[in-house]
């Protein structure tokens, strides 16, 4: 019996000590690591971080809610829709904010904005526009405003060569006469489907204007000709719509005098 324990012991004891080596030699290859908490900058929420305080569409980054490339920025059908003009980048030159839910345009949203050359935002729910909002915006050459729900315009910025209004529902008190006369450089006017029962004053730069579907009823020998002057021709205006309003062109035969053709589309 004495034999056995001896054997049993001298086959264990050195076992049991080459284990306890080998664990310590283990400890000192993979030391224990401090643990470091990283500060997550808003970025990474925890599991069970209350939804009502995570960050909303108009509060992340604007290049990490949209697409921000070589300036221009693309916040186009965003999910969930963004609701107000998000803040922009300082190089930013074209912004697509079309299809989302911005409501209102302020006067802080493009105020420090001079690189911006295009600005759309088809397809929103926008309501107003302050009257400051395009005013710092000299270098603004395109402007689209089309499938919203304005009722008046601001003052627009005086570099425009193209501002598109279609489907909205602007009403003739609502557009000041000099609204586009000043506008030296506007090649392209887009205001069909409104409400406007007067056609605007229109600068001579004009190529394109379109005013289909409103309600003008009338229109006279200065609207777009000049009436005392029967030798004056309109050599820009190229594309004139006006179908769609309550209006009879035949009882007006001195109103496109000066025009090099008659406004395209269909007319009863």
């Amino acid at each position: 019996m004495w034999l056995r324990t001896l054997i049993f012991a001298s086959v264990m004891v050195p076992w049991v000590l080459f284990s306890a080596a080998k664990d310590e030699h283990m400890e000192e290859r993979n030391p224990k690591k401090d643990i470091v908490n990283f500060p997550d900058y808003g970025f990474l929420q925890d599991s069970d971080t209350d939804s009502a305080v995570a960050p909303k569409p108009n509060e992340l980054p604007t290049c990490l809610l949209c697409v921000c490339l070589l300036g221009s920025v693309y916040c186009e059908e965003v999910v969930p829709e963004i609701s107000a003009v998000p803040a922009l980048p300082k190089e930013t030159a074209y912004l697509y904010a079309r299809f989302n839910k911005i409501t209102k345009i302020s006067n802080e949203d493009f105020a420090d904005m001079a690189t911006l050359r295009r600005i759309d935002l088809t397809g929103n729910l926008i309501t107003e526009i302050e009257d400051g909002a395009f005013s710092k915006l000299p270098n603004l050459e395109e402007l689209s405003l089309a499938e919203n729900r304005l009722t008046k315009l601001p003052p627009l910025p005086t570099n425009l060569i193209s501002f598109n209004a279609n489907f909205n529902k602007l009403k003739t008190q609502g557009v000041k006469g000099t609204t586009f006369e000043k506008l030296t450089r506007l090649t392209y006017l887009y205001l069909g489907n409104n409400e406007l029962t007067v056609v605007p004053q229109l600068p001579e730069s004009l190529h394109v204007v379109h005013l289909h579907n409103n309600k003008i009823s009338t229109i006279t020998d200065e609207t777009f000709c000049k009436g005392d002057d029967i030798h004056y021709i309109r050599t820009n205006l190229d594309e004139v719509r006006l179908d769609g309003n309550p209006l009879t062109l035949s009882q007006h035969p001195n109103s496109f005098i000066c025009m090099q053709s008659l406004p395209i589309g269909w007319y009863n």
